[in-house]
């Protein structure tokens, strides 16, 4: 990725030279520098304070009660994770989160819970669990799950994407929450038909 970047900015200026446009092309660097940080401030703002309000909804015990609502859908979605194993709680911190429109605040809680489940692996290997085994190298198809949930990821109310279009000057910044809710519900539903069928392949 650094080469691609490298490469663009590169071209960016080559052009700028052979076209005699080399100092707007120095000035809309400048001024996409000067954008980028007011952007990255504005974000940092929104970032702090909704990862404050799911530490706040934490210590309240409300995610626990919503992880405890959702405690089927877990089963669904994962199956062979033993109850009450240490990988469920991130996973459903993150699909709280990302539901929540909160990618900041998903972010650890996947990270965890992709280590909880390289340990569920571990022991799978070790014969201390039951269920399916792969080679060291492959991902579960409770990681593949996890991913491909996490990337689809229904999200109610599209913090960022109300973010950046508020700070670009959008008339109506939330109006992006209807039609967000329509496609990350369908790429959602289609994220969990694929697993499954995918999971009845590899059981296969």
């Amino acid at each position: 990725m650094n080469y691609l970047w490298a490469f663009m900015i590169l071209i960016g200026i080559v052009y700028g030279s052979l076209t005699g446009n080399l100092q707007s092309t120095a000035d809309a660097a400048l001024s996409s520098a000067q954008e980028a940080v007011q952007l990255s401030l504005t974000m940092c703002g929104i970032m702090a304070l909704w990862v404050g309000l799911m530490e706040i909804a934490k210590d309240s015990g409300l995610i626990e009660k919503i992880k405890q609502s959702i405690e089927p859908l877990l089963h669904f979605l994962f199956p062979n994770i033993p109850e009450n194993h240490p990988a469920k709680d991130p996973i459903a911190v993150n699909i709280i989160a990302n539901v929540l429109g909160l990618g900041w605040a998903a972010t650890p809680a996947g990270l965890k819970a992709m280590e909880e489940l390289g340990k569920l692996e571990e022991d799978r290997r070790e014969g201390k669990l039951p269920g399916p085994v792969r080679k060291r190298g492959i991902a579960s198809n409770e990681m593949c799950t996890f991913l491909i949930i996490n990337i689809s990821s229904l999200q109610l109310i599209p913090v960022n994407v109300i973010a950046y279009r508020s700070q670009y000057g959008s008339v109506n910044p939330a109006a992006i929450v209807g039609p967000g809710i329509v496609a990350t519900a369908v790429s959602t539903v289609v994220a969990i038909v694929y697993c499954k069928m995918m999971d009845g392949k590899r059981r296969g």
